[in-house]
Parts: structure tokens; sequence; C-alpha cells
């Protein structure tokens, strides 16, 4: 009887655990841990901005913890948290594709909810049609599992959470707070617009192809229409495929009609940089174009042994003595020659009040996008702090196919100010608040429509 009581429970709950694999042993998983550890170590250009003692003490710690481990979901999710702890959005450990097929953010059976970080409360804003008069846009979660949602997030969700800037890691916390595998159940208490406390109950199960409300916009790699008074929408919404710089030269006939533009960059992740170079070159008269400076960490294992041994004096007297030194405290870098680019388009340019609309997804290449723009006075951001992560990740695997990166290249203004871990700063700031939501508004968009009207 007892066995037959525990196998209704589990087929009840969703039998969690027996949907993840537990493929690796207990040598691999030191091996995986051991691997990003030291690649870590070696490559990561940040390492400067971490306890070091911290970063070890944590690693032998998991060294016993990720043996233990009962399934690959458990092992990757440490690996996860002691990545965390790096605080760099370009620097991440990715589960195996078995595993991530099993995990869920929005699904529910039934229910399909999707939420945003409004004023730090986590709030619905899309839900499947037929759920959207039980649950309305603007319902908030206030409790999960029995704890204050802004509790939970902050021991549940963000220590999990890869990033360099606060406002990324307070938004994922709440667009990830039902994150969880198949199976996972969530006790919630929430709170409808009109003010009404209820009891919800979610389990995870496999996706929902319901529609949901309001519908997500379809976006191509280039959107572009026309608003009112010649002004020109243009929104470039990946650097990551080359292709768009084919369909903007498509565009330029009618880019070329523009007396003023908008450019979108809201829903622009990055890519690659010189892909948004080629397209910005058509956006200003300069003959030479001023983007980020890079440089990276200079690995030369004899100088880090000479380093050792360096006295003070030695390292303010002798150019080698102070490489040594450096080399011995991880922080003897490759500054990559700055030259700035030249232009050499024979082809007209679009010239004319800009806006560029800019929000916490804009990042990476689509930051260096904006690095150009920094010195073009017809060129306005509108929106708010952009992702702040860029850099070159170094990518290689882990056991059983799972995956990592490692940010190996430090970007920065060419002058030397720092944008990674704050975010690009708007020149205007607008707020998406609650009220928008319910009214299905885009302020940024109405802001930069207002603004560029009253330019010439």
């Amino acid at each position: 009887m007892k066995n037959l009581v525990l196998l209704l429970i589990l087929l009840n709950t969703g039998n969690l655990f027996a949907q993840i694999p537990n493929t690796l042993s207990k040598s691999e998983k030191v091996y995986g841990l051991s691997k990003f550890w030291q690649e870590v170590n070696y490559n990561f250009i940040y390492l400067y901005k971490i306890d070091r003692k911290a970063w070890d003490i944590e690693y032998k710690k998991l060294i016993a913890q990720v043996q233990e481990t009962n399934n690959d979901y458990d092992y990757y999710r440490l690996l996860q948290k002691f990545c965390a702890l790096l605080k760099d959005g370009h620097t991440n450990v990715y589960f195996p594709k078995e595993v991530q097929d099993k995990i869920q953010r929005t699904n529910f059976g039934e229910y399909r909810i999707f939420l945003s970080n409004i004023d730090g409360k986590a709030i619905i804003t899309r839900i499947n049609s037929s759920k959207k008069r039980e649950l309305p846009i603007g319902t908030e979660i206030i409790q999960v599992n029995k704890l204050k949602t802004s509790l939970y997030v902050k021991e549940k969700v963000i220590p999990y959470i890869s990033s360099s800037t606060d406002h990324i890691i307070q938004d994922w916390g709440i667009s990830r707070l039902l994150e969880g595998p198949i199976g996972t159940t969530f006790d919630l208490e929430i709170k409808l617009p009109n003010g009404e406390i209820k009891s919800l109950k979610l389990t995870h199960s496999k996706s929902n192809k319901e529609s949901v409300y309001p519908a997500f916009q379809e976006r191509e790699l280039l959107d572009f229409t026309w608003l009112e008074k010649d002004v020109a929408y243009l929104s470039l919404n990946s650097f990551s495929d080359p292709q768009i710089d084919s369909l903007f030269l498509e565009k330029l006939p009618e880019l070329y009609k523009a007396k003023k533009l908008i450019i979108d960059l809201r829903y622009n992740g990055g890519g690659r940089t010189d892909v948004g170079m080629e397209i910005f070159q058509y956006f200003t008269n300069d003959t030479i174009l001023y983007g980020s400076k890079s440089e990276s960490r200079l690995h030369i294992p004899t100088y880090k042994a000479w380093g050792m041994w360096i006295k003070e004096k030695d390292s303010l007297e002798f150019d080698w003595a102070k490489q040594a030194d450096l080399s011995y405290r991880n922080e003897f870098y490759h500054k990559f020659p700055y030259e700035p680019d030249t232009i050499h388009l024979k082809s007209k340019r679009i010239v004319v009040p800009t806006v560029i609309l800019i929000g916490h997804n804009t990042a990476s290449a689509a930051e260096d996008f904006l690095i150009f723009t920094d010195n073009q006075k017809h060129i306005t951001k509108i929106g708010e702090a952009t992702f702040g992560s860029t850099g070159q990740p170094m990518l290689f695997d882990l056991p059983n196919g799972g995956s990592a990166r490692i940010c190996t290249k430090k970007d920065t203004y060419p002058n030397g100010k720092e944008f990674v871990g704050y975010g690009i700063l708007p020149d205007i700031k607008v707020k998406k608040n609650l009220s928008h939501y319910l009214e299905n508004k885009d302020p940024v968009l109405e802001k930069a429509i207002e603004f560029i009207q009253n330019k010439e």
C-alpha cells in the first residue's frame, strides 16, 4: 500500500525528477565544474572585479556538492549559480538541449503567463486569450510558494542570473520568476487589478499553442514604415545576420525621402559590430567613425613565475618587472591598437534629425552601434538604459551537451569611459509603466514622435 501511495504522489506531481536525465558520473561533474573554473581564471576579462579568495572557496565547496546532484538539471543549475558570481552578461552556462527542452517559463497547461518588471513588481503583461478575464493584464503576483514575491526573487531566482547590470537582474528575476522543469508546481497568491486577492496553483506542462493577449508583434530582421510628416521609422532588430545590410540597402531609396528619422534598437540583442557599422555610416557626414576601445588579458607564464619574486621598487624601475608583477596578479593586459574606422562611402548620406530608441534589451553589438553615435549632434537617444554588456565571448563545451561562454574582451568608449555594468544612458528617459501596458501603448515611440516633430 505504501508503494502504491508513493507511486500516486509521483504521478500527481508530474514525477519531476524522472523527466530529467541523470547521465553524468561524479568525475564528469567535477570535470565540468573544474573546466569552467579554469577557463574563467585564465580568460575572463573582468577577473579583477571579483573576490578571488571567495571565488576559490566557492569552487572548493562545489566539488563536493556537484557530485551529489540528483540529475543533470540540478548539476547545471549549480554551475549557473557559480557563473552568476561573475556578474557578467557575456559569461554564461547553458543546459544541454535534452534538459533545456524540458524547462518551461510561461506554459502551465491551460494558462500561458508572461511577466514583466513594473516598478519592482511581478505583473502579468500577457496572458492566453481564454484567460484574459480571469487573470487580466495588470494582475500582480504577490506571493510564490508562501514567500513574498520580492523575497522569492531575491533568494530563488537572482542567484542564478549572470548579468552585468542591476536593472537586467531585476527584469530577469521577475520574467524568470516561474521558470522550471515540466512538472514544477507553484502556489501563488495574486492581486487582480480591482484589488481582489486570489490563490492560484500552476504546474508547468508542455507548450500551449493558444494565442496570447495582447498578441506579440511579428518582427522581421529589419522593419520599415512611414510615420506622420515625412518621419521614417526603421527598426534594426539584430546584427547577428549580415543580411540586414542588404535589406537596409533595399530601403535606401525610401529612406532618402525622409526629413526626419526614428531608428529603433530596443529589440536588438547584438551580433556583429561590423554589420551595424555598415548601416551607421549612412547616418553621419563624418569620414571617421570612433568606435569602442578594447583590451584583453595577456598570459605569459614566465612573467607570472618571475612576478612572485618582484619587489615593488623593481616594478617601478623596469618595464619587464612591471609586466611580471602584473602577470602574477592576473592584471597584465593586451590593449588592442586603437584606430578609428575610415568611411569610404560614395553614396548619399541620410543626415537628418534622428532619434534612436533604446532600452534594456539593446545589447552587445547594438551598444557598439551607439558608441558611433556619441558625437553626432543630430542624433538623440530616447528610452531606458541599455543592457550594459558587450565583448568577445569564448565558447566551450561542458559534459553531455552543455556549454558555456566567457567574456574575454573589455570594451569602453574611446576615452575609456565604461558602459559595461551600467548600460548606455538615454538623452531623454522614458519608462513604460502599468497604464501603458493596460492601454497597449508605446510611450517611448510616442515621445520620439513628439520630440522629432519639433526638430528642424
